[in-house]
């Protein structure tokens, strides 16, 4: 398919330089399987379930944790590699 020449020229425009698609915002499903990758990488890398004692990012991965595990959400379990969502205990 070839362009237009008006289209070209339009395209090629220097007042069209930094003009970009707007970026989507992510859905909520995104930011749960974001938040939820998040967590496993942690647990992957310290060898345990978050914990409500530990450091401030440890404390938030847990609040997080325990929110997505209040949701019980279908959608997540796709993602939990580790089982994370009906784990309760620490990973040994």
């Amino acid at each position: 398919m070839e362009w237009p020449a008006e289209l070209i020229e339009l395209f090629n425009d220097p007042l069209l330089d930094g003009v970009h698609p707007k970026a989507t915002a992510p859905k909520a499903d995104d930011r749960l399987i974001a938040k939820l990758e998040e967590i496993t990488q942690w647990v992957e890398a310290n060898g345990r379930d978050p914990q409500q004692s530990g450091s401030l990012k440890e404390r938030l991965l847990y609040a997080s944790l325990q929110a997505l595990r209040e949701q019980e959400g279908e959608d997540l379990k796709a993602y939990d590699r580790m089982g994370l969502m009906k784990n309760t205990s620490s990973v040994g």
